[in-house]
């Protein structure tokens, strides 16, 4: 687990980079589509990266760090240039960034107790999901067919803030019991 020059690093690495370039391209060139495209890349190298790091035996400490930040950032990124671009609904937004919020205390504090954080199937699914809503809701605001991504996008929404929820007082639920499953 100690080197960090692995492909699923790099991966996530690149996934930050990303990052600012989503809100240039959202917020000073107004281009919803391609910032939809992006939500929707990074959200789909969540799963290669972990993916690659267990198959090619790459798993590393800084990845197990690397990659749930590089989700937070992403998600949190995602939700605030989306409220303040006006391309999400409110309610999504305000669920999802409370959710982010108590999820990420109770990371720092997981890990200022050094217990181990282990992820969870139903946050996994959740993140998939929230990852699906986003590039969604985003697309209805864009001339192409708003009818085509709304459905999905509410689906996703709702499905994916319900296990969202679920997964986070799953995890907080842990921390009391003093084993921490990560809510990603």
């Amino acid at each position: 687990m100690g080197n960090v020059f692995t492909i699923p690093n790099l991966i996530s690495f690149i996934r930050l980079l990303l990052i600012p370039y989503f809100w240039w391209v959202l917020m000073v060139e107004d281009r919803v589509g391609l910032a939809a495209a992006l939500i929707f890349f990074i959200g789909s190298t969540d799963w290669i990266d972990g993916y690659l790091a267990r198959r090619l035996n790459q798993v590393s400490r800084l990845g197990t760090i690397l990659d749930p930040v590089a989700d937070r950032l992403m998600i949190a990124s995602g939700l605030v240039a989306g409220l303040i671009a006006g391309v999400l609904p409110l309610w999504f937004g305000v669920l999802t960034i409370a959710r982010e919020i108590i999820v990420s205390i109770a990371s720092l504090v997981s890990y200022f107790q050094r217990r181990a954080i282990v992820v969870s199937s139903a946050g996994k699914v959740a993140t998939f999901m929230i990852y699906g809503a986003m590039p969604c809701f985003y697309l209805t605001t864009v001339d192409i067919a708003p009818w085509l991504f709304g459905p999905p996008g509410w689906i996703c929404a709702v499905l994916g803030l319900v296990i969202y929820w679920y997964a986070s007082f799953d995890y907080v639920a842990g921390m009391v019991r003093g084993s921490a499953t990560e809510a990603t």
